[in-house]
């Protein structure tokens, strides 16, 4: 794993007492923030909807056609992303970020009483200019939103706080777009009940911000570069210099290309291929939303409260499987030109309308599942003084694969693609886009794999875990049980851990090109190579340079009677010359698993115990390194294994 700077600058929060995503809303330091963006999206959604259906609906427009208007709002919307988010993301640094909040909503105030003469007096050129308003205001938020949590959120807490606004920004662009459907369809009132909710909509956002708590500059000599396509490149090419940021920003842009195809295509799907009225096509997007909100908020469960990228391929394979079920299932309805289009009731009485819905739900679960840890690493491994810019980078790059996907989802439409066979293509296309990136990456599948062990091979819990730190050079030892200690150690670290390991077991077949994947350090005996006993040396002393968590068993070998070895003085070794703090660590009741040596050689006997088997890991307080001894390390790690664990 590439070394990259880990943030730790979490100001005003509370690590040592979690009480879960749900509990986050009660505190300052998330609550004023997360009813803010939530009403944000919400507005932007409410008057964007309620114009769509003004101008498609209600007035006639010769200048914009009813079909051309969803794709004319739409590509304003879109347009001050692309223009001005470098120039946001640089705000975003140089400024408080409570202070940029609380201005860009009094400026949502001041477009929402333009967009309300707008609806009163129907003008609709100023309509299309508060558009474009709002999609400045957007810009203006996104990096700041995303740069603000972790700055106010520990890594337990990323997670959660991620699937919470990724689950209130579905809700709420649901929730704006049924209200401005339904306001805008009362006959006589419905523009001016439109232009005020958007206003009073608008005030709440303003009020809530003003309770935001500060959040001081990460750069505040920052000199703002006003030429949005060098910005643009240069912060791409600062977030390429830490490729597992890189490559998630590529990851979370290809969600929003593949999400953008299926949400631009149900209103047509649910007509012509469904035969469902704009009620179904609604139906579908309420799907949608609670599918990718479940998906967003079950991922803090999932990671058991850490930022846990092994539930990306997991999210990438149901987002394919979902997505070409949907292809298979829907390629054989076909709706008659002249048959009357389906209400809810009827729709939902057709049982091969259900594995639609089904498909669908699970299709926006997957996504969330892939997003939100996507989200909460580049957050976590992106530095701080560019946080924002990096987001901001990655919004303009979102912009760009949404007006991509247009483009090749109408390329398709014209070429004589039906809407399935369009969804059926996107899905292999997942397939490709999703392997090269793994491949770039391996760190996520590694992660799979260690879950995997952790979650069905065995059931892990952990003590002490807060132990681990988040940041900065230290060395972490453990007793060494079994050929998974490595694997079970890496799961529970809140990041990438480097490990010193037995040049044997570093080779072990089957499991050999995961130690490889994971970087580890092989060492062999003095006598038997000195050489590569003096790199491993050399190579662990570079680990600790680069502020990382450096990971070493110093029993020598894996224990063959389930007891404690002696312990060997490398460590002082490595202490020497990078005294850095030890962190003593013991694992539970991995003897007499199948990969321990309970029965002279490893592996014989796959699932030796079964599945599902109860295994400890204990973390003890770190320690000073001129206090460590090999003698004096060994006791503290015996008296880890004397606690109980499990």
């Amino acid at each position: 794993m590439s070394h990259e700077p880990h943030s730790g600058e979490h100001s005003g929060h509370h690590s040592g007492h979690h009480s879960g995503q749900f509990g986050l809303l009660r505190q300052r330091r998330f609550g004023p923030f997360f009813l803010t963006q939530f009403l944000g999206a919400a507005n932007d959604n409410l008057f964007k909807f309620a114009f769509t259906v003004l101008v498609t609906y209600h007035l006639q427009v010769s200048w914009l056609p009813a079909q051309m208007a969803g794709l004319v709002i739409g590509a304003l919307f879109i347009l001050p992303f692309v223009l001005l988010s470098a120039t946001a993301g640089q705000w975003a640094d140089k400024h408080d970020k409570a202070f940029i909040m609380r201005a860009v909503k009094l400026l949502e105030v001041g477009i929402m009483v333009l967009a309300g003469i707008g609806f009163w007096l129907e003008l609709v050129p100023l309509l299309l200019g508060c558009v474009f308003l709002m999609g400045l205001h957007s810009t203006l938020f996104g990096p700041v939103k995303y740069a603000y949590l972790p700055q106010h959120l520990s890594e337990r807490e990323l997670t959660g706080g991620n699937g919470m606004v990724e689950m209130g920004t579905f809700v709420a662009i649901l929730l704006g777009n049924v209200t401005g459907g339904l306001l805008m369809a009362m006959p006589d009132v419905g523009r001016q009940l439109v232009g005020a909710s958007c206003l009073g909509v608008a005030v709440l956002g303003w009020l809530s911000a003003r309770a935001i708590p500060a959040s001081p500059s990460s750069d505040p000599g920052l000199q703002i570069n006003w030429n949005p396509v060098s910005e643009t490149w240069r912060n791409l090419k600062l977030a390429a210099e830490y490729p597992s940021v890189f490559r998630s920003l590529l990851g979370i842009s290809w969600m929003w290309f593949f999400g953008a195809v299926f949400l631009a295509q149900f209103p047509s799907f649910a007509r012509d291929v469904l035969g469902g009225d704009e009620h179904v096509a609604s139906l579908l997007l309420v799907v949608f939303s609670v599918g990718i909100a479940v998906g967003s908020l079950l991922c803090e469960t999932f990671s058991h409260r850490h930022v846990e990228i092994g539930l990306v391929p997991i999210g990438a394979v149901g987002m394919t499987v979902f997505a070409f079920d949907l292809y298979l299932a829907s390629r054989g309805l076909q709706h008659g030109a002249d048959a009357a289009l389906l209400g809810v009731g009827e729709f939902i009485a057709q049982s091969a309308h259900w594995r639609v819905m089904a498909d669908l739900a699970l299709l926006a679960f997957s996504a969330g599942l892939y997003s939100v840890p996507m989200y909460a690493l580049i957050q976590l491994r992106a530095q701080p003084s560019h946080r924002a810019r990096i987001i901001a980078a990655n919004n303009i790059l979102n912009a760009l694969f949404m007006i991509v996907s247009s483009v090749l989802a109408g390329g398709l439409l014209g070429a004589g693609f039906s809407v399935p066979e369009v969804f059926g293509a996107t899905a292999m296309l997942n397939v490709l886009v999703v392997g090269y990136v793994f491949w770039l990456m391996p760190e996520y599948i590694i992660r799979l794999v260690m879950l995997f062990v952790t979650r069905i091979v065995y059931r892990l819990k952990v003590r002490g875990d807060l132990n681990l730190p988040t940041e900065g050079a230290a060395i972490l030892v453990c007793n060494h049980v079994s050929f998974v200690d490595a694997i079970i150690l890496g799961v529970t670290s809140p990041r990438p851990m480097v490990f010193i390991m037995d040049h044997r077991i570093f080779k072990t077949p089957g499991i050999g090109w995961l130690f490889k994947a994971l970087k580890a350090i092989p060492i062999a005996p003095q006598k038997e190579d000195p050489q590569a006993y003096e790199a491993a040396f050399e190579r662990a002393r570079q680990v600790l340079r680069e502020g990382e968590l450096l990971c070493l068993f110093p029993e020598g070998a894996i224990t063959k009677d389930g007891q404690l070895q002696p312990f060997k003085a490398g460590i002082m070794k490595i202490l020497e010359t990078n005294p850095v703090p030890v962190i003593p660590a013991a694992l539970h009741n991995l003897w007499g698993s199948t990969f321990s040596r309970i029965d002279g050689a490893a592996m014989k006997r796959p699932l030796r115990r079964g599945l599902f088997n109860r295994i400890g890991l204990v973390v003890g307080e770190p320690i000073a390194p001129e206090q460590v001894t090999p003698e004096g390390l060994q006791q503290r790690v015996q008296a880890l294994l004397d606690e109980p664990a499990i």
